[in-house]
């Protein structure tokens, strides 16, 4: 394997142009993609309705297409998988990507077409190597394997000539040779596995005598994945079984609340955290710095880009803006236009840019994850950061958490927040924890902090802890083990908390157990 390191790493330096093109042409790119969407939507029965043709200027567009969410879109990609072409894409379409959407309601199917999987995906992988061996050009990354937790290709719910999975699965399907022969385990059986529980195991056991120098996915199945692999080994510390390993690729959720975790598992070893940005509908952002893990936009990746201010989201008239119209520090919904015809299709994540020279980025949450039942407007966020903060003042390790409001009830003038919090190491205090977790929501939101002072509508969060494994049991219940499948974070109603509390046998609203 180590004869294979120096030639990719060779390859990969010498994308410096594609680095500095991806920094420096923002716009130039986003302006080709917007005519490119345009030439090939004008063949489409969806720009036979809209009016679409390949000269429209992005105010025509704007005005004639109007923004859609799954629900909008859904009679169209009904229609193909039903089987029928030229819908809303010219090119054929023969995958459809399973997404979980939130993991209360049902599965989405986002069409892939070849140009989505090669234009997006596909180069957008590379630029992620390329971006990684920028970094650390003296990487030995290509000289192991590589552990990439992904999904299954699933059967669809009803007759259709068309195939599908998760994207993970339909990127593994059509990888290259070169692609299988670095990862591990190298075989798609176990890598496509359906039954999650079965797949981490079997995945544990096929690379514990693996030389294993990155990992990728989602950071609270790949720590199972670890652990699973210090059991059948008997060590504490990963590095005593994987010695080579260098960087974790990562994505999905926040990656704030695990680092605690993880650093107890790469003690004494200095592992490289990269954040990226991808989805069922595609990739979108790449980190690009050491010692940031902002991301820069992907903007010569087949998507073009729109962006919705937060106070417009439920508006009926929703104005979006271009790239070049965006400001720094404000919450947007992202909205996105791609060659497998998602038009102005609002995927539900919201970012804040935080650079305009280049285009750089944090996701800040959901547009329907959030909690606003007293006019606090917490956001992920906000949340992330805060119980970070009490995770670091109190030496507490969480393995999962979610948060929803507490109603008045009859008898009560203010309301509150109750977050279930499934904790690997406990704190050293649970009402310190609180008190922290309070704090912290305060400096990041005024909205919450002026609900708070005085205890003028809201009052001091309310911790319940859960036992371990009890947001395991609540996916399992939802059929949502592993892959891109995650808890929200944030509820604006109780039904969700509900359900993971009735889950634990045990809950402590004072002590942690």
């Amino acid at each position: 394997m180590q004869f294979l390191n120096v030639p990719i790493r060779t390859f990969f330096e010498y994308r410096e142009e594609r680095t500095v093109f991806l920094y420096e042409h923002a716009l130039e790119t986003q302006e080709k993609w917007f005519k490119y969407m345009l030439e090939y939507g004008s063949r489409t029965k969806f720009g036979a309705d809209f009016g679409l043709t390949p000269n429209m200027t992005y105010q025509q567009f704007s005005e004639q297409v109007p923004i859609h969410n799954y629900n909008a879109l859904f009679p169209y990609i009904d229609r193909i998988i039903s089987g029928e072409h030229n819908v809303l894409w010219p090119t054929k379409i023969e995958w459809l990507a399973k997404s979980s959407g939130t993991t209360q309601g049902k599965s989405k199917y986002v069409p892939v077409s070849q140009e989505s999987l090669k234009e997006n995906n596909i180069i957008s992988a590379s630029d992620c190597l390329t971006f990684y061996t920028h970094m650390f050009p003296d990487t030995e990354m290509f000289g192991g394997k590589t552990i990439t937790l992904g999904g299954s290709l699933q059967a669809l719910e009803r007759e259709s000539p068309l195939k599908c999975g998760d994207i993970s699965a339909i990127l593994m399907e059509n990888m290259p040779a070169i692609g299988l022969y670095l990862k591990a385990p190298n075989n798609k059986e176990i890598l496509l596995h359906s039954n999650w529980n079965e797949k981490l195991k079997l995945i544990a056991m096929n690379t514990v005598n693996e030389d294993i120098t990155a990992l990728s996915g989602v950071p609270s199945w790949m720590l199972l994945v670890m652990k699973e692999v210090l059991q059948i080994k008997g060590k504490e510390l990963i590095h005593d079984i994987w010695p080579n390993l260098e960087v974790f690729f990562h994505g999905g959720v926040s990656f704030d609340p695990y680092r605690e975790e993880y650093k107890k598992i790469f003690a004494g070893k200095e592992v490289f955290f990269m954040n990226i940005y991808n989805a069922s509908e595609g990739f979108f952002g790449i980190q690009n710095e050491r010692n940031s893990d902002d991301m820069l936009l992907l903007t010569d990746n087949c998507v073009f880009y729109e962006f919705l201010e937060m106070n417009e989201i439920t508006g009926k008239s929703k104005k979006a803006i271009p790239l070049s119209e965006v400001e720094l520090g404000k919450n947007y919904a992202l909205i996105i236009t791609t060659a497998a015809g998602l038009w102005r299709y609002e995927i539900g994540d919201t970012i804040q840019f935080t650079s305009l020279r280049p285009y750089k980025f944090k996701i800040s949450g959901r547009t329907t994850h959030y909690i606003n039942a007293f006019g606090e407007e917490v956001v992920v966020d906000n949340a992330e950061k805060a119980i970070t903060e009490a995770c670091k003042k109190t030496g507490a390790i969480i393995s999962n958490f979610t948060a929803a409001p507490v109603f008045l009830n009859t008898g009560k003038t203010k309301g509150g927040h109750e977050w279930a919090v499934e904790f690997t190491k406990c704190p050293s205090d649970l009402d310190l924890f609180s008190q922290v977790l309070d704090d912290a929501l305060k400096s990041l939101n005024s909205d919450y902090e002026a609900k708070r002072t005085g205890d003028l509508m809201l009052v001091k969060p309310k911790i319940s802890v859960v036992e371990p494994g009890t947001f395991i049991k609540w996916l399992g219940s939802k059929n949502k083990l592993g892959g891109q499948h995650k808890v929200p974070r944030l509820q604006n109603d109780r039904k969700l908390l509900e359900e993971i509390l009735s889950f634990s046998d045990i809950i402590s609203h004072s002590n942690c157990l």
